[in-house]
This record gives structure tokens, C-alpha cells and sequence, in this order.
């Protein structure tokens, strides 16, 4: 059963279900369908297809999702990003011809899926490794602000033409500064803004949502605010999508297939990023693997039933939490209550104020901000807060799929370079404290003499392998007494390249012209079975590679007869030599200090 549930969540999700769910799910599932209307229909136009595409295009696959889909909160549907790849694709295809567009748009979500899912099944969601928590702040952010741009004309009653942020701001402005704000508009929006607000505050048990689509269908009946330029939904379009296979020409396969990879990519960007923010926000988890295969599972289901290419809502989403939502039934409900409504009741929704939905979303995408998050990242780390502003802007100016791949690029680059120059140590024995430690944080720790114990806290590789060759020879040349061994604390390199094992062999070669040693201490399994293929392990030795400090050095005070008393056990006058309870071993005081060479 376990694993039927990981490749269908959604029998998880009811066998877990719980009972106080059900009246936030019902709520938030109908508040949901009031916003996936309008928005379904509209992404469809834009794409060049008929209205109820759009519908299709929202009821199959969010029940697909609500079955495969491993988040409990997340929405799919139609997109804006998409909706334009869509119609470039199927356009020069003969999709000015309504029926020829179904077919190819089918056709072209088919193919999407089909790549997609098989991204699942070869298990490619580890890319989303790459989303640190910053960058996933930064996207969230990067999407609020998007959204509340593009919902300001909306709210103030007039539309624009531009896309994209700053294209939007301006034409917005211009909007504003030519006087096309209708105040009625303005004023319905405003005051759902107020009432979600107000409730969500003062009264969380009240669904705020709710009330505000009640609140803006009866204003628009009782002040009959259509009359005075207010846009409402209007009756919706009539019937149910069916099962088809969409007929197309052989000959169309290639540019529609070139096409889904494109789509693929962008909704497998904007999915995985959504999706795995908002699991953060909640303190989830989600399978990135299982999200990329519902994600296709969603696009196959739109695509043999008169829908077309569907991607995860970034605007929708925030909605249904917004509104309560605590599962999957959340969207389920909205699929059903569209259906009914193409069914029963085409016009029941025909006096929902767009003004009003805008509202709604832009108290939605508030939710996004996160602004103590942020605050922590500039007061605690400030190269994190950089990755959380690129990733911010990259997804605000540059859209979703630019802004992400130039924020885990930025989080690469800042990978290496904290790995290209990490930090290092000399080791010291400070009294009164196990261990051996950093002489800059304990500078009265001693060091022993003749012996350089050297920690490097990082990988070995081609871009910082030099570094440490040189900080290697420039200890041993500034060091107080003449260096006779020098031990690596190995523990933190968990890894050493073909380039740093270069370095290492020439590093050897110009201790060993000095008479000085180099050993190695705890160095782990695998990096130590790089090194035999390397040659390295037998040209340093086999008798200088030490399971701990300690053990490395007992071995020094061997070779060298180097004079040594630890604190854990003072020499007694009449022993000739003790233990340490580190494992180093205790020199006598009057033991003479031989000076043999390293």
C-alpha cells in the first residue's frame, strides 16, 4: 500500500484525511471556482482557442493533480506564461480554424505530458536540490510583486496591453495619469481588499474570501454597477469536455513537439519552485520526482480531454490557502462546482466584479511576503541575502524560468567561492580543553613544537588546490621554529580532483627538499581510495596516514623524539612516560630532544 500511495498521494491524503477539513476545503474549493472562471477562460483566448477550452483545460487536470500530485495545497491550470508559447505553436499550424486548434493544442499538451512524466519516472527532480531557501524566498517575492502589478489595472477597472514588470508599472501609470480609472471599480476592489483583510485579522474563522464574492455579486445586483462600467463575469459557455485523441497531421509533429519541450521546461521551472516554496512556507515535504510526474499526469489528462498545456498557478495557489484550503479536496471541489455550473447554472456567477477577484488575488499574493524571513537573511548572512535579492528581481524583471536559472547560478558561484578560498586552521593543545583547536580562537592554546597540524575546511579541487599549497608552504616558512612535520587535518576534505592531486604531489616533493614530513590525519574512506588510484597514498607513505590527531601525534613524538607534555596527564617524575586522554602520547620533561631530519 506504502507504495501504491507514493505514486498516488492522493489515497494518502484520504486515508489522512480529517473531518475539521472539511468545511475550510468546501469554502476554499468554492471561493476557488469564482477565480478559476474568469482566468481559465481568459488564458484559453489568449492562447488563440475557444473560451471553454480554458474550463476543460481547469477540470481535468486539477482532478488529475488532486489524485498524483504530492502537494495538499497546490493548484493547476491554465497559465499566462504558457498561454502565448501555445498559440505561437499552433497558430502557423492552422489554428485559426477553432476546431484545428483544439485538436493541435491537445496534441501539443500530450506531448508535454509525455516528456514531463518521463522526467518522474528517470527521477530528474533533484534539480530542485538547487533551490536553496533564499532563492525560494526570492521567487515568492518575485511572484507577489508580479501579481500585484498585473492586478492593479484589473482593480482599477481598465486593462493594459504590456507584459512583463516594468513594461506593466508604466503602462499602469500612463492608465492612471489618463484618467481610465473607473471609481465604481475602484471602489469594489478596494473594499474587498478592506473585508478580506479586516477578517482575516479580527475574525480568522470567518472565511473573508467568501464573503467578499458575496459582498461584490450583491453590490453589482443592488447598485447595478455593470451599468456604470463595473466588468462582471457574465454567463459562462455550456457542456463537459469528452474523451477525444486529438487528430493531427504527422507532418506537425516535429514543430509541436519542439514546442512542448519549451512548454515542458517553463511549467517543470515554475512548478517544481512553487511547489517547493511553498512546502518550506508550510514546513512540508514535497517529492520533486512525483510533482514532475503529476505535472504530466495533469497535462496528458488535459490534452485527450479538449484542454490544452497547464502549469502550476502561482496567482490560484496563494488563493486556496488563502482561503483555507487543507488539501487537495480544496481544488477537487472547484472542478466540480465548474462542471456543475457548465451543467446546471451557467449563469449563477454572471454578477461576480472582476474588480472583486482582483481583490481577492491581490490579498492572496500578500501571503507570499515573508518579510522577517528576509530581514534574518541580512542580518545573519548577507551573501544570502543577495542570492534572496537576484533570485527577487531575476523572477520580477526577467520572468520565472531567467529569474530561477540566474539565482541557482548565483548560489553555484557562491558555493565556490566560499569552497575556493574556505576557511583553514593551525591547531593548537589548549589546556583545560579536549581537543585541538583553532589558535586564532584560542591563542593560548600550544602548539607542539616542531609539528605544523594544519586543518583545511573544504574539498580539494582545481580552483582551490593551489591556495592550500601555497598557505601549506607559507606556515611552514613563517613559522617560529623550524618545521619538521606537517599534519593535515583531514577530516573536513571529502574529496581531492585529479587538478589538487597535482598539487599535492608537487606540494610532497618540495616538503620532502625542506626534510620536512607531510602526513594526514582522518582522512575518510573514499577520499583516501582516491588517493591510492592517484599513486599519492604509497608515494606519501602508508605509516603517515593516522586515524586521528592524536594518533598523528604519538607518531611525530616517535620519528622525532620530539619533547611534549599534554595537560590531561602531567608526567610524573618517576615515570618515563605517560598517556594522554586524547590518545597523544606524554614525553618525559627530561626526555632529551633528539633533531634527527623529518
Amino acid at each position: 500500500m506504502a507504495r501504491v500511495e507514493r505514486w498516488v498521494p492522493g489515497l494518502r491524503t484520504m486515508r489522512e484525511y480529517r473531518r475539521s477539513w472539511l468545511a475550510s476545503d468546501l469554502i476554499a474549493g468554492l471561493v476557488l471556482t469564482a477565480l478559476l472562471v474568469p482566468v481559465g477562460m481568459g488564458y484559453a483566448q489568449a492562447a488563440g482557442l475557444p473560451p471553454i477550452t480554458g474550463l476543460y483545460a481547469t477540470i481535468v487536470p486539477l482532478v488529475a493533480y488532486a489524485a498524483f500530485g504530492p502537494s495538499r495545497v497546490m493548484v493547476l491550470g491554465p497559465d499566462s506564461s504558457l498561454a502565448a508559447v501555445i498559440a505561437a505553436v499552433i497558430l502557423p499550424l492552422g489554428g485559426d480554424d477553432p476546431e484545428t486548434a483544439v485538436a493541435l493544442a491537445g496534441a501539443l499538451a500530450i506531448l508535454t505530458g509525455l516528456i514531463i512524466m518521463v522526467a518522474g519516472i528517470a527521477r530528474l527532480g533533484f534539480v530542485t536540490e538547487l533551490l536553496s531557501r533564499p532563492v525560494q524566498l526570492g521567487y515568492l517575492y518575485g511572484i507577489a510583486v508580479t501579481i500585484l502589478v498585473g492586478q492593479l489595472p484589473r482593480l482599477c477597472g481598465f486593462s493594459i496591453e504590456g507584459r512583463g514588470l516594468l513594461t506593466e508599472i508604466r503602462d499602469f501609470a500612463q492608465g492612471v495619469a489618463d484618467g481610465q480609472v473607473n471609481r465604481a471599480s475602484l471602489a469594489v476592489g478596494v473594499t474587498g481588499i478592506v473585508v478580506i483583510l479586516v477578517l482575516r485579522r479580527l475574525w480568522r474563522t470567518v472565511p473573508g474570501v467568501m464573503v467578499a464574492v458575496l459582498v461584490g455579486i450583491a453590490a453589482v445586483a443592488l447598485f447595478d454597477l455593470d451599468q456604470e462600467g463595473v466588468q462582471v463575469l457574465g454567463v459562462l459557455p455550456e457542456g463537459l469536455p469528452i474523451f477525444a485523441f486529438p487528430a493531427v497531421e504527422l507532418a506537425d509533429l516535429g514543430a509541436l513537439f519542439s514546442g512542448a519541450l519549451g512548454i515542458a521546461l517553463v511549467a517543470v521551472a515554475d512548478t517544481t519552485v512553487l511547489s517547493q516554496s511553498l512546502a518550506a512556507q508550510r514546513d512540508e515535504t514535497v517529492d520533486p520526482n512525483q510533482e514532475l510526474r503529476a505535472l504530466g499526469a495533469a497535462n496528458l489528462a488535459a490534452g485527450f480531454f479538449q484542454g490544452f498545456a497547464i502549469s502550476s498557478s502561482a496567482s490560484r495557489t496563494p488563493v486556496a490557502v488563502a482561503a483555507g484550503a487543507r488539501s487537495q479536496l480544496t481544488p477537487l471541489v472547484g472542478a466540480v462546482a465548474i462542471a456543475l455550473l457548465l451543467v446546471a447554472a451557467p449563469g449563477a456567477l454572471r454578477n461576480l466584479p472582476l474588480p472583486m477577484l482582483a481583490a481577492i488575488v491581490i490579498t492572496a499574493a500578500l501571503g507570499l511576503i515573508d518579510a522577517p524571513a528576509v530581514r534574518r537573511l541580512y542580518q545573519v548572512r548577507r551573501s544570502e541575502f543577495v542570492l534572496w535579492l537576484a533570485a527577487f528581481l531575476g523572477v520580477a524583471l526577467l520572468g520565472v524560468l531567467v529569474g530561477i536559472f540566474v539565482a541557482i547560478l548565483l548560489s553555484l558561484a557562491d558555493f565556490v567561492r566560499r569552497a575556493w578560498r574556505p576557511h583553514d586552521a593551525v591547531l593548537g593543545r589548549e589546556d583545560e580543553l579536549k581537543g585541538y583547536h583553532d589558535i586564532d580562537r584560542h591563542p593560548s592554546a600550544r602548539r607542539i613544537p616542531g609539528l605544523l597540524l594544519y586543518r583545511f575546511d573544504a574539498p580539494l579541487f582545481f580552483a582551490n588546490a593551489g591556495y592550500f599549497r601555497r598557505r601549506v608552504r607559507e606556515l611552514v616558512a613563517d613559522a617560529t621554529h623550524p618545521v619538521r612535520w606537517v599534519v593535515v587535518a583531514a577530516e573536513p576534505i571529502t574529496d581531492v580532483d585529479t587538478s589538487a592531486a597535482d598539487s599535492l604531489q608537487q606540494l610532497l616533493g618540495e616538503l620532502r627538499q625542506a626534510n620536512v614530513t607531510l602526513a594526514f590525519a582522518e582522512v575518510k574512506g573514499p577520499v583516501k581510495d582516491r588517493l591510492q588510484r592517484y599513486g599519492l597514498f604509497d608515494a606519501i607513505g602508508p605509516d603517515r596516514f593516522f586515524p586521528t590527531i592524536g594518533t598523528a601525534v604519538n607518531g611525530y613524538i616517535d620519528a622525532t623524539g620530539t619533547t611534549w607534555v599534554d595537560w590531561e596527564e602531567r608526567p610524573d617524575p618517576t615515570a618515563p612516560g605517560s598517556s594522554g586522554a586524547d590518545g597523544s602520547r606524554v614525553a618525559a620533561p627530561d626526555r632529551p630532544t633528539p633533531n634527527p631530519p623529518g
